[in-house]
């Protein structure tokens, strides 16, 4: 397989894809910021029977870092990520002066209340950032699909909500988690844990599961079989464990009875992770 062109100007990226529009050529955007690992690949996957042209965007946006040492801590492994790819058509790396050139931008897609809460609540101001850096990568590559996972389901919501309120003509193609075979959600993050906390990390797909299989008995029961799949695991500093609706993403009402998503972010020393999945709560 061939490697894919490695593009880092804007105007150079609208080149390419005024190049592929004018052959005819549909175009599929995968965003990320770098540190693939299987999860990533299984977007690229998707991506080749969504459209013609496969693009992947590798840039550690800053302005969705709110703390510092985060950012500077973030894997940056564009080399690698490029080897990684052999199949796909473009790789856009733009450096943070080519997306920013004046600083981070006056004008911003704000994410509204649901961006406050859950992670946005411990991190304020990151979906304010995914929104904005999304929009502007929307705009440079143009693409007729662009695929987001559902291991950050608030992230897929968001995102989702932007296009459809602000009438970007683009379709979001939701990917599924892909996970080690203990159920550990896959995340560029995981190569931070320390041997025994990536043992006790197991427990978040485990509360997952056991949330899943008591949701028929209601929202109290599957938050208790959750509860107690966690307490026994010290390592694991539990943020938030909620359940929300998928229409809105706010939380749901004791009495709801229907589809959910069931949230779950903790740390484990100094890395944090994020999971979730769907629940029906009977």
């Amino acid at each position: 397989m061939t490697h894919p062109v490695v593009v880092d100007t804007i105007r150079g990226m609208r080149e390419v894809v005024s190049a592929q529009r004018a052959a005819g050529r549909t175009i599929a955007l995968t965003p990320t910021l770098g540190a693939l690992h299987e999860g990533h690949l299984a977007h690229v996957e998707r991506a080749a029977q969504l459209a013609d042209v496969r693009v992947v965007s590798i840039f550690v946006n800053p302005t969705q870092f709110t703390v510092a040492a985060d950012l500077e801590r973030y894997p940056r492994t564009l080399e690698a990520d490029v080897e990684k790819l052999a199949g796909v058509d473009f790789v856009f790396a733009p450096s943070v002066e080519e997306m920013y050139p004046s600083g981070p931008t006056e004008t911003k897609v704000t994410a509204g209340k649901v961006g406050t809460l859950y992670e946005g609540a411990s991190r304020p101001g990151h979906f304010d950032g995914v929104l904005t850096v999304v929009a502007k990568l929307l705009s440079i590559v143009g693409p007729d699909v662009a695929t987001f996972g559902r291991k950050d389901a608030q992230q897929l919501f968001l995102v989702t909500r932007m296009v459809a309120d602000l009438n970007l003509p683009v379709r979001i193609e939701p990917i599924d988690t892909v996970r080690e075979d203990d159920g550990l959600a896959l995340s560029s993050r995981n190569r931070f844990l320390s041997a025994a906390e990536r043992r006790a990390a197991r427990t978040l797909s485990a509360a997952l599961d056991a949330a899943a299989s008591a949701g028929d008995r209601g929202i109290d029961a599957a938050l208790a079989a959750a509860q107690g799949a966690l307490m026994g695991e010290p390592l694991v500093e539990l943020d938030y464990l909620k359940f929300v609706s998928p229409k809105t993403f706010m939380p749901v009402d004791d009495d709801y009875r229907g589809p959910a998503i069931a949230l779950v972010a903790a740390n484990l020393g100094a890395t944090r992770l994020i999971d979730n999945e769907r629940v029906h709560l009977g």
